[in-house]
């Protein structure tokens, strides 16, 4: 009832837009060649039971600069379109697993060029080709399936290869990127980007890096992008609509004396330029970096350990995006290759009743700070739904793309991809929340207490990371990696707190899950590209600090190269 009350909301507002001629254009195209796919096709033995069409066209404004000078600056605009094909039918279909192969989930399928003109035959024929291909590899693709089916065991999960899910229809006008100084008015419909002055401010902040000798390598990045987006299916999805975001990088890195590189950055996403902060907030920032940077390069050297730590919200947000994201994202518990960690979990507690866990594309910030995970529809043209996974420690929910697993028939609006490969269920806004918190303070003091009652001379506090990795495969140990660049030592006796370097956070994941034992009252937020099978897409991870009672941390590659030998020629430039 609920799944029809949506559609039929989704039909009142999809008339509020109309299409400009050229993308009535470019819909036409695609809508022809899509009915005469499925007419014509289907007098085949083996005709298509479902064909898409996601067309993307990108709009992106590139900017770098390093040490005063600008090494790019580009405008880039061009149209993809990616198709999924199906024959057989929703039951088996030539998606389905083919055991023995561990890459059989969101690979990569090319991605087909279209003109960026408006001209239909040129469309059209371009779509007409690629769906031939695809046409082609799908009966090639569901006769090995077949034959695999035939000779292996019977399947654990015997689920459907793909959902039955309500079609959507939603217009909104396409959204342009205009170059140049923005006027006083403008229409909604256009983004503005003055290329010429956020290049100034980039080579003003990148200037900064000169100022100190111990930075190797200094970068500012600035990236404006723009998706236009069309997703029609021959169920009756016809899907029209922009996404949006902007991001501002700085990125330091120095080398100490023993060789270790020292990398730090600063990230900042927004769905518009108005949300990046002041050139004087990022100039203090460059600064504050700066400083940090050279007390990495003599901090001590942090030894392997196994004890009590503390996660900032940033930090935790990236250890539960690690440890726990990939193991709800849905298609895996039908993998049998995957590990599927959570596959007879439902109703079980996992974690302490305190933590709930959510994944929620549909909101767009939490406080101020803006979410790189949000999204009105995913990449099947589902609507992006709140996901519970997690109620008071107790398991109830995975991530769930068209691709159904036993007892979770439909789509929650997770099918996500990059352009040029398969959707499969992934994550967006990953929020954890703590129903019993405390002040930091509070917390701090329970690391000691917990660090004396194990008989440790410290615990360690993790304030930020650049990023994690995981292992999902029952070919290799589950386990994780959260890569830690500002970490400190807390001393039992009182001793001031001590930085740190040179140590990665590793463990498995259900033991890492019992050792969480309190939280903070704070909101860290950590917005970032995460990788997997089906390419990178946009994702936040928030969460408060956490207080976990025994974590492990292993030494960290380091190079064996020397910091240079010669002092950088742009110190005698600047003398001179």
């Amino acid at each position: 009832m609920k799944k029809t009350a949506l559609v039929i909301a989704m039909l009142v507002l999809g008339f509020a837009g109309l299409r400009s001629q050229g993308e009535d254009i470019i819909h036409e195209a695609m809508q022809k060649e899509m009915s005469r796919t499925m007419t014509q096709l289907g007098e085949q033995k083996l005709p298509p039971y479902y064909i898409a069409y996601f067309l993307n066209e990108s709009n992106t404004s590139t900017i770098r600069a390093s040490f005063g000078k600008l090494y790019v600056n580009s405008v880039d605009r061009d149209r993809k379109l990616d198709i999924d094909l199906r024959v057989g039918n929703y039951k088996f279909d030539n998606t389905h697993i083919i055991r023995g192969n561990p890459f059989s989930f969101g690979s990569a399928v090319g991605k087909i060029d279209l003109p960026i003109e408006n001209d239909e035959p040129a469309l059209r024929n371009a779509v007409w080709f690629a769906t031939d291909k695809i046409y082609k590899s799908a009966i090639e693709q569901y006769e090995k399936a077949l034959t695999n089916q035939a000779v292996k065991v019977a399947e654990e999960d015997t689920s459907s290869d793909f959902s039955k899910e309500n079609p959507v229809r939603y217009i909104k006008e396409w959204k342009k990127m205009i170059i140049g100084e923005q006027p006083i008015f403008s229409e909604i419909s256009e983004i503005h980007v003055d290329t010429a002055a956020w290049a100034g401010v980039a080579r003003r902040l990148s200037a900064k890096f000169l100022q100190y000798d111990w930075i190797l390598e200094g970068n500012i990045y600035i990236t404006f992008e723009l998706n236009n987006k069309m997703i029609i299916n021959s169920e009756g999805t016809d899907l029209k609509f922009s996404e949006q975001g902007v991001r501002l990088f700085i990125s330091m890195a120095s080398k100490a004396d023993d060789g270790m590189t020292l990398p730090l950055f600063q990230s900042y996403f927004g769905f518009v330029q108005q949300e990046l902060p002041s050139e004087e907030e990022l100039s203090k920032k460059i600064d504050e970096m700066a400083a940090l940077l050279k007390k990495l390069r003599v901090a001590p050297m942090a030894e392997t350990f196994s004890g009590p730590a503390i996660l900032s919200g940033e930090a935790s947000g990236v250890f539960f995006h690690e440890i726990f994201g990939h193991r709800v994202e849905g298609h895996r518990e039908k993998d049998p290759n995957s590990s599927q960690t959570f596959k007879q979990s439902i109703g079980k507690k996992i974690l302490p009743d305190f933590i709930n866990v959510i994944f929620d594309p549909t909101i767009g910030k939490i406080g101020r700070k803006s979410l790189a995970g949000f999204y009105v529809f995913d990449d099947e043209g589902v609507k992006g739904q709140r996901v519970v996974t997690v109620k008071n420690g107790i398991f109830s929910n995975f991530l769930m793309s068209r691709i159904p697993i036993e007892n979770f028939p439909n789509s929650n609006g997770h099918g996500r991809k990059q352009v040029g490969y398969k959707a499969v269920s992934r994550q967006s806004n990953l929020i954890v929340e703590a129903t019993k918190k405390e002040s930091y303070a509070d917390l701090k003091k329970q690391l000691v207490a917990e660090a004396k009652k194990q008989n440790k001379e410290y615990g360690l506090y993790f304030e930020k990371v650049s990023g994690g990795f995981t292992f999902t495969s029952r070919t290799i140990p589950n386990s994780f990696n959260v890569m830690p660049i500002i970490v400190y030592k807390i001393y039992v006796d009182g001793r001031p707190d001590e930085l740190v370097r040179g140590v990665d956070l590793i463990g498995t994941p259900l033991t890492t899950f019992a050792n969480v034992v309190a939280a903070a009252d704070d909101m860290g937020i950590f917005n970032g590209v995460c990788g997997a099978e089906s390419g990178g897409v946009p994702v936040s991870a928030s969460s408060p600090s956490l207080l976990v009672s025994t974590i492990e941390v292993q030494k960290k590659k380091k190079s064996q190269a020397k910091p240079p030998i010669l002092e950088s020629p742009k110190y005698e430039s600047i003398s001179q």
